[in-house]
């Protein structure tokens, strides 16, 4: 089965009763199962989705907030403990093996305990961190390919397309970024992150993080309407809607974001939310 299902929808790291869940994405493409960006939920969201964490196989992470990585040691070492059948390969920007050996450090008692107790074997023998730039990520007959995007202050933040049967580009965290419409080119899904401008002065007001954080969206992160524009020029099949900035504020509905869309995107569109999932 060819899929893409949602597992965390909300922009940003904070999480509230009932709400959505940061970002991550599983992508099930010709017989691999790749999970893209593991922040908090992650874990619980595969297990949902009908995954076996003991078949864990490919891991991409597109940058290192934390909204995106911060679940990622846990996921493996919860595979690990569930019985983890082969390797894992995770590819991630620069700092990301500082990251997985940070996290090994952190979990070394248990992990001896584990191992010497339980007859596992030893977790880092397990996986594979291999440090991607923008160009061919892997090459084969699932083909990873990623651009690197403005989301500044971060210098390593990349979108990533996948070809196989089918293509499948996931935006990452971006400003509006025209060059990602070629990368997208023919896509069968887009996934793009968006923001509803409206939304912008209430997310100040809640957080009380003043002009910096209202400074922060704007340079860093794309409108619905531009999102819907890097769509229309790359021509794909679907656009949908993810990293979505506001989440779950029930003064905003989906016709709220539909609306900006239709008025410069006429193909299809979906608005995820947590759980989505989405047949190729």
């Amino acid at each position: 089965m060819n899929r893409i299902v949602l597992l965390g929808t909300k922009g940003g790291p904070g999480i509230r009763a009932r709400g959505a869940m940061p970002t991550s994405t599983l992508l099930e493409l010709d017989g691999r199962r790749i999970v893209i960006d593991c922040g908090i939920g992650v874990t619980k969201g595969l297990v949902e989705a009908g995954v076996d964490l003991r078949d864990l196989d490919l891991i991409c992470i597109t940058h290192l907030h934390s909204d995106h990585l911060l679940e990622l040691g846990p996921l493996i070492h919860t595979a690990w403990c569930t019985g983890l059948r082969g390797a894992v390969t995770v590819y991630g920007p620069e700092g990301i093996a500082t990251y997985w050996a940070g996290f090994l450090a952190s979990m070394a008692y248990d992990c001896a305990i584990r191992v010497l107790d339980e007859g596992r074997t030893p977790l880092a023998e397990l996986v594979t961190v291999v440090t991607y730039a923008e160009g061919v990520v892997l090459e084969g007959p699932l083909r990873i390919s990623a651009l690197a995007v403005p989301h500044p202050p971060l210098e390593n933040c990349f979108a990533l397309r996948f070809d196989g049967s089918h293509t499948v580009t996931l935006s990452g965290d971006t400003a509006y970024f025209p060059p990602l419409a070629a990368f997208a080119a023919g896509s069968d899904v887009l996934v793009h992150e968006a923001m509803l401008p409206e939304g912008i002065d209430l997310i100040v007001q809640k957080t009380g993080l003043g002009e910096a954080l209202r400074a922060h969206l704007h340079a860093a992160h794309t409108t619905v309407d531009d999102a819907a524009r890097v769509a229309s020029a790359a021509g794909v099949g679907r656009l949908v809607l993810n990293h979505l900035i506001p989440v779950d504020d029930p003064r905003f509905t989906a016709a709220d974001w539909l609306s900006r869309c239709a008025a410069l995107w006429n193909g299809p569109v979906t608005l995820g939310h947590d759980g989505l999932e989405i047949a190729l």
